[in-house]
């Protein structure tokens, strides 16, 4: 027997024209968080270069903050609907509607680091070490602001604990049971993500290493994503990307590919920046 879904207002407080949303606090939280996580980091481990200390962390709050928006932004033009706003481009700019990918977003950080770093002159991969295993935090509120919202929902099961998530065209009814893929994401890429980074840094020491702990996160993350795909409901604008026999692969994974690829050439070495 399915669950169904809780009546969840994805609006918090409104106040006359002014609505909070889970999904904006997920990320005032994600960022707060990840920022406190970072210092924590810093303030523990002392990075050898002392350009990158607890003020200059203030800066780079500012710098990830516009990365994660402009690049989640463009990105989801970018990878998944770029006929649609190519025929309305200012649809670009209305964030409130929604949409927002983590690749892109990712790249957006990727981007804000290097400009950070070479500002600061801090080798890119220190800075990376120390803000990537805060990523998770957001991570983990964002897959949560996700299923409040209803929104990137499983595919259709008959295990004991799926969803029957509501009908967004048909007001009042509901989709068969699927699974509550936006969990399985929050636990993996966030929680579990959030834990293995947060040993191997305490109990195997690899903040020294410099480049393991960036290198390990998107390779992980990678796997992570890869796997809750197959979880994952497809994009309903573009279902899936090919097929290789009965399998189907999603944009998801396919921008995940190259993101594991990047980890492992970072993490052995073979890729210095």
């Amino acid at each position: 027997m399915a669950i169904i879904f809780p009546n969840i207002d994805p609006v918090i407080v409104e106040i006359g024209p002014v609505a909070i949303r889970w999904y904006a606090l997920a990320y005032i939280a994600g960022l707060f968080l990840g920022l406190k996580y970072t210092n924590y980091l810093i303030q523990r481990f002392s990075p050898e270069n002392e350009n990158f200390t607890r003020q200059s962390l203030e800066d780079l709050f500012l710098y990830v903050a516009i990365g994660v928006i402009l690049g989640g932004r463009l990105g989801y033009v970018l990878f998944y609907k770029l006929a649609s706003y190519s025929d309305a481009p200012l649809d670009i700019f209305k964030i409130w509607e929604g949409g927002m990918s983590f690749h892109g977003g990712l790249l957006g950080v990727i981007l804000a680091v290097y400009i950070f770093a070479m500002r600061r002159k801090i080798p890119v991969l220190t800075v990376g070490d120390y803000v990537a295993p805060a990523v998770p935090i957001g991570l983990f509120f964002g897959r949560i602001a996700n299923f409040i919202n209803a929104e990137l929902y499983g595919r259709v099961t008959d295990v004991a604990w799926a969803v029957r998530f509501p009908d967004l065209y048909f007001p009042g009814q509901y989709l068969d049971p699927r699974h509550p893929s936006q969990l399985y994401e929050a636990l993996t890429e966030g929680l579990l993500l959030f834990i293995i980074l947060h040993i191997l840094i305490h109990k195997r020491s690899r903040l020294e290493r410099k480049g393991c702990i960036t290198g390990l996160f998107l390779l992980l993350y990678g796997a992570a994503r890869i796997f809750c795909e197959f979880f994952r409901e497809p994009d309903h604008f573009l279902g899936f990307v090919f097929k290789i026999g009965e399998v189907g692969l999603t944009q998801g994974m396919i921008l995940s590919v190259p993101m594991m690829l990047a980890g492992f050439f970072i993490t052995t070495g073979r890729l210095r920046l």
